[in-house]
């Protein structure tokens, strides 16, 4: 007998938890059933989402929509960027070839010669090299006077100087060429220092 009073216990453990289960289940239900949603309530829920979501979608096409106006104007830029400067190279080679008729003209200018006719025709070449240059942009800079500018002059040293004020620019071996405002050639120059002041015996 005390046998089947233990298999009596456990099978009435084991039917115990589905018993539980199935209350829990029909209390479920019947507090579904009691509670009942509102249908304007439900609507006004789904519009207020509905809502958020466009507010979101409309935030983000805003963004691409300037996102795309940002790199087209940025591809434009770099387009009339690389049109105005895509003789660069070409430039740079001809400005040392003005460089040496300015040269010869100032040799030739040191020696008296009778060769006026050359000169002339030198110093119309050099004229119509200059106007060439302008017309693709392309500007001297006045250097001698100015005070030094790393982002133009190249300084080869310094000339101590009690005329010039310190960090002027003296001398000029070699001229310096802006095109469209960006530097196609630094100009070398000489720049100015403080003399140096010492007891003289």
């Amino acid at each position: 007998m005390a046998k089947k009073s233990k298999k009596q216990e456990v099978t009435e453990l084991k039917t115990a938890p589905e018993a539980s289960e199935e209350v829990i289940e029909d209390t479920a239900e019947e507090v579904e059933a009691k509670v009942e949603i509102d249908p304007l309530t439900a609507l006004q829920n789904e519009f207020e989402a509905m809502r958020t979501e466009a507010g979101k979608n409309w935030d983000l096409y805003l963004r691409e929509r300037a996102d795309l106006e940002n790199a087209r104007k940025r591809n434009q830029r770099d387009k009339e960027d690389a049109i105005r400067f895509a003789n660069d190279r070409l430039l740079k080679e001809m400005v040392p070839v003005l460089d040496n008729l300015e040269r010869a003209i100032e040799h030739a200018a040191q020696e008296e010669t009778d060769n006026q006719g050359l000169l002339e025709g030198v110093n119309m070449t050099i004229t119509q090299f200059r106007k060439a240059l302008e017309d693709f942009g392309v500007k001297a800079i006045n250097a001698i006077g100015t005070d030094f500018d790393p982002n133009l002059h190249q300084a080869m040293g310094q000339i101590e100087s009690a005329e010039q004020a310190p960090n002027t620019v003296v001398t000029e071996f070699q001229k310096g060429y802006l095109l469209h405002d960006r530097l196609l050639r630094p100009a070398l120059v000489m720049v100015a220092k403080a003399p140096e002041t010492g007891t003289e015996e």
